[in-house]
């Protein structure tokens, strides 16, 4: 079965290998703090720091989800309240989760602005100038939730304080870890709140990562299985340029070669790794049940875009030639 469903994803077929080779190895029966264990958790930050560009002065964590990320953000990184401008489901729902943990009194006292880069849930994105002009104007923190695109898209890292993404999508992994990327200012704020009470604290969790440890027993095979990936993938600016090309080919045939309408009618907020496809309930239903049949998934819509959209997952674990037979199915498919 080939998978176009936008996370969880298509692995990348290399990792059946990888993860034998980590049961083998032994290293998934190693303590944490072990000195084997600890050398996989530097390699792989090593790693994340050169094949996708992080500055040298942006840390690097460990957590089991993005979910997670919202949660050590509200608490380690909030002073007051946060700020939430979104356009879908997930932006959303990061909102009402962060303003459970702090509570929003007014607007202007926010002192963190969080905006997710690649909205999943309907293919659209913030683009790199939209970060730029956020960065001019607010003087708090920006944490951006990367999920869909992380490890897919090159990024400006200096406009925001605060990245971070599960690695079930652009990175070709199974679920059930996350990469947490803060700037040395997001740091200055969790020393000035001083937030410990916490299982993710972000102090307790930084100074363990300093140690290349993690606080607790980690999910050990994601983080080796991470690494691994990482030696094999290019560099980010390789990968973007092939990310991009492919969803410029990808919004060319939809609107010229099917009979299909996007989603998203302004090219400037299209998403480059999920691409977001409309039509009527009953078609919608229809094309997904067709391809299942010839061994494709497509990807469900999502919140208030369920039933009358599917998706494709744009990532670089999906190869030319599954998006050659996705694309063939379509051309002959008549909605």
């Amino acid at each position: 079965m080939i998978t176009f469903y936008p996370g969880p994803s298509k692995v990348y077929p290399q990792v059946a290998g990888y993860a034998q080779e980590a049961i083998q190895s032994g290293i998934v029966s190693q303590n944490h703090r072990s000195a084997g264990f600890m050398a996989v958790v530097e390699e792989t930050i090593r790693l994340l720091h050169e094949k996708l560009a992080i500055p040298a002065d942006y840390h690097i964590a460990f957590a089991s989800s993005a979910t997670e990320c919202w949660e050590i953000i509200a608490q380690s990184l909030t002073v007051t309240s946060s700020l939430h401008p979104y356009g879908g489901a997930f932006g959303k729902k990061w909102m009402e989760y962060a303003h459970r943990i702090k509570p929003m009194i007014l607007p202007g006292e926010a002192d963190v602005l969080c905006v997710v880069q690649n909205e999943t849930s309907n293919g659209t994105q913030v683009r790199m100038d939209t970060l730029a002009q956020f960065r001019r104007e607010f003087t708090g923190l920006i944490a951006v939730d990367a999920v869909s695109s992380l490890g897919g898209l090159a990024f400006d890292w200096s406009l925001a304080d605060v990245w971070f993404a599960s690695v079930q999508k652009c990175l070709g992994l199974p679920a059930g870890l996350a990469v947490l990327i803060y700037s040395p200012n997001a740091l200055r704020q969790a020393e000035i709140i001083n937030d410990r009470q916490f299982y993710n604290s972000l102090l307790f969790v930084h100074e363990n990562m300093e140690k290349n440890q993690t606080p607790y027993t980690p999910n050990g095979l994601g983080i080796y299985l991470l690494m691994k990936v990482l030696e094999q993938v290019p560099p980010i600016a390789e990968v973007d340029a092939l990310v991009r090309q492919r969803a410029a080919d990808w919004y060319r045939f939809l609107a010229e070669e099917t009979d299909w309408r996007l989603l998203i009618e302004n090219p400037e907020q299209r998403s480059d790794t999920v691409i977001a496809v409309q039509g009527s309930e009953e078609d919608i239903r229809a094309v997904k049940t067709a391809a299942q049949k010839t061994g494709i998934t497509l990807g469900n819509g999502y919140g208030d875009w369920k039933s009358n959209t599917f998706r494709i997952a744009n990532f670089p674990a999906i190869e030319d030639w599954e998006i050659e037979k996705l694309k063939t199915f379509l051309r002959r498919y008549v909605c």
